[in-house]
């Protein structure tokens, strides 16, 4: 380590409290009171303890490591991930329907969680290095197949939720230059995918044409040489494009993936089928009140109404026990780690560690956003960890290494102008 180096504590004492905090709400979701034991290797308690020591031996070896080995062994990482994920399609074990695991014994890894860390690194080396322009055609589809590569492997397991994680490297391109065209069109295409799933097509199509002429009448307030053939064709692919959502959603979107879009956009009504973990997650989100009902206390929690709910739905045993006071704790500390991460992007002079920093930040950003988001019913249930606190090895240990490569860049912002 750098004699200079200056550790970014802020973010290491965020993420110390995140960890804790969810060894204790880990710990009260799966509380047995045949087996209190915190140390008990049988339980998801001790499982996850053993990865947080882990996780804490790869923390510490990432900072005392050279900054200049992450950008220089970038490639080789990403290659090992790309390799790991192309073995579980023969070698790999099958839990919840998809093949996402390498199971050792009485431990399972799932390389999904570490292709995140793989792909930021990836993509802030092409960055840094090539210089690239995002603006042109061919600098940006060699930054895209970077990310759709194990985006694509990881779609193959099937595990939808895991691969539209890799959608937050969208705003770390916006960042490097990504022209604010294609975030229009990744915005559009949400949009109407949705609207068309919840309104008659001819009103959808009314508002295609609204939007498309408002863009063209705007940009030719600014620049009188616009020209409208190409606002002609937008309306027309548009209208394609909402044309088949129909096919899209019915065709390729499984059955369970339908019953959650449908009963976030208010389609069904569902407290006992598919809809069955959110109703009882809400309900015991709702049921904390201000204050909570308290530690190891949560009715909902410790009648297990809340299916997995020490995973993907952890956050309704914060909402349940801990309150709106806990539940807002735990929002504010994601909040103040993202934007503490994203202010000293700013001030790296390295192309490599600012975009490392802000790919960073968006994955932290993602899952936050859409775990607590599928938990109180904003975002359809994909089944994605809140980072630090859902129980998970393999989660816990890739954003441990993610934000300690973070720490170790930012800590030699101020020595190293180049790596």
């Amino acid at each position: 380590m750098n004699n200079n180096f200056r550790l970014d504590w802020v973010s290491l004492l965020i993420y110390f409290a995140l960890v804790c905090f969810g060894i204790t709400n880990i710990y009260s979701s799966t509380f047995d009171v045949n087996q209190p034991e915190l140390f008990n290797l049988s339980r998801s308690i001790g499982k996850q303890l053993v990865f947080f020591g882990v996780s804490i031996g790869a923390l510490l070896f990432i900072l005392v490591a050279p900054s200049k080995v992450f950008e220089r062994f970038a490639s080789i990482i990403y290659l090992v991930v790309i390799l790991l994920l192309i073995g579980l399609l023969p070698f790999g074990s099958t839990i919840s329907g998809a093949r996402s695991w390498y199971a050792f014994g009485g431990v399972s890894l799932q390389p999904a969680e570490f292709a995140k860390v793989a792909v930021a690194l990836a993509t802030a080396k092409l960055i840094s290095e090539i210089q690239i322009d995002l603006r042109r055609f061919n600098s940006l589809l060699q930054v895209v197949l970077i990310i759709a590569l194990p985006m694509g492997l990881i779609l193959l397991q099937p595990d939808a939720g895991s691969a539209l994680v890799f959608g937050a490297f969208l705003f770390v391109l916006f960042r490097e230059g990504l022209p604010s065209f294609y975030i229009l069109i990744v915005g559009g295409l949400i949009f109407f995918f949705i609207l068309t799933l919840v309104a008659p097509l001819p009103f959808v199509y009314v508002s295609i044409i609204f939007v498309v002429l408002s863009l063209y009448f705007f940009s030719k307030k600014v620049n009188k040489k616009v020209v409208f053939s190409p606002y002609l064709l937008s309306i027309l692919l548009s209208s394609g494009y909402v044309y088949s959502v129909d096919y899209i959603f019915n065709e390729i979107f499984e059955q369970r993936h339908r019953d959650r879009f449908n009963i976030v956009l208010g389609k069904e009504v569902d407290t006992q089928g598919i809809g069955y973990n959110l109703n009882q997650s809400k309900i015991a989100i709702g049921s904390g009140g201000w204050e909570g009902k308290g530690f190891l206390q949560g009715t909902q929690t410790k009648g297990g109404f809340v299916p997995e709910q020490h995973t993907d739905y952890i956050f309704s045993t914060i909402g349940e026990e801990w309150g709106f006071m806990g539940s807002a704790g735990v929002v504010l500390l994601f909040s103040a780690l993202i934007l503490r991460i994203l202010s000293r992007a700013e001030a790296q002079k390295n192309n490599f560690a600012r975009t490392y920093a802000y790919s960073v930040a968006s994955i932290l950003f993602v899952h936050f956003f859409v775990n607590i988001g599928m938990s109180i019913g904003v975002v359809p249930t994909i089944g994605i960890p809140l980072p630090f606190i859902s129980y998970g090895g393999s989660s816990l240990l890739a954003f441990t290494i993610l934000v300690a490569i973070y720490l170790n860049l930012d800590g030699n912002r101020l020595n190293e102008t180049s790596f």
